[in-house]
């Protein structure tokens, strides 16, 4: 299975606690006007039928402007709303299972923070891997030890799989990552977060 390369590039991981009071969908829209080639939702704390219709939102978005919309861990949301991928965690269900589920054109990503993980069945089985964090962050309270450049480098080098980096990225600390072999950002806080989302994700996709 092949996918565009440029897909990679620039992934925005949602989360709404950072929105400051915008819309999802508009936070999201701007950043795709910014640049944006990929949206992965997460929510960790909505309900099953706020995820739901918040996927269905961003899928109504994102479709006729081919931006691919993943969903963090739930294939049942994936499902219902056909969405181009799931992305999955060490403690989610296994990719093989997932690729059952969700077909063979789908989109799974997974997520790798040490040597241990990108080495096992899952990792081989998913088409893109998020590795990280990069740096210190402050969106995911369970998050590991950050790997810095060299680390990152030293677990892009043991796959030839598409690598996304991920944790405490923004445009002015990610030139060394992509140096260091990232094919793309997943960024979370560093365009959420901004006043102007759409300039947040120029100025990164500059470093392109």
């Amino acid at each position: 299975m092949s996918f565009d390369p440029k897909i990679w590039r620039l992934c925005l991981v949602t989360d709404r606690d950072l929105s400051r009071g915008r819309s999802l969908v508009d936070v999201v829209g701007a950043a795709v006007a910014g640049g944006v080639t990929m949206v992965q939702l997460r929510e960790k704390n909505a309900t099953t039928r706020q995820f739901l219709e918040e996927a269905r939102a961003l899928k109504a978005l994102l479709q006729p402007l081919h931006v691919p919309l993943i969903i963090n861990d739930r294939v049942d949301i994936a499902l219902a709303v056909d969405a181009e991928g799931v992305h999955v965690g060490q403690t989610d269900m296994p990719v093989a299972l997932v690729r059952q589920l969700i077909g063979p054109q789908k989109i799974i990503g997974l997520s790798i923070t040490n040597r241990t993980q990108i080495e096992r069945e899952d990792a081989k089985q998913a088409d893109y891997l998020g590795i990280g964090p990069l740096y210190a962050q402050t969106t995911k309270a369970d998050a590991s030890t950050p790997l810095g450049v060299e680390g990152f480098a030293a677990l892009r080098a043991l796959t030839p799989k598409p690598v996304m980096a991920i944790g405490g990225l923004k445009a002015g600390n990610s030139a060394d990552v992509l140096k260091a072999g990232a094919n793309g950002l997943a960024i979370v806080s560093a365009i959420v977060g901004a006043d102007d989302p759409k300039a947040a994700a120029q100025d990164v996709m500059r470093l392109f």
